[in-house]
């Protein structure tokens, strides 16, 4: 191998690395948002097992408290 392939080699290689790097900051901004989204669900999934009793009992007073502070942390 010639000093020419060697330095195209090496221009190939930081390229790869440079587009790899990239790669990886798109990755983790993708699973940041997915931890958003995730934590998101788990929240609206306490809201309904919160109203289930609530209205299963007619207890509309406890149904307002629940979706009052569901309301103020939007």
């Amino acid at each position: 191998m010639n000093a020419r392939e060697m330095k195209d080699r090496l221009r190939e290689g930081i390229a790869e690395r440079a587009g790899l790097r990239a790669r990886v900051r798109a990755l983790e901004a993708e699973v940041q948002e997915n931890r958003q989204l995730n934590r998101r669900i788990a929240e609206l999934t306490d809201v309904v097992a919160e109203l289930l009793i609530p209205l299963e009992e007619r207890d509309t007073k406890r149904v307002d408290e629940v979706l009052e502070r569901y309301r103020k942390g939007l």
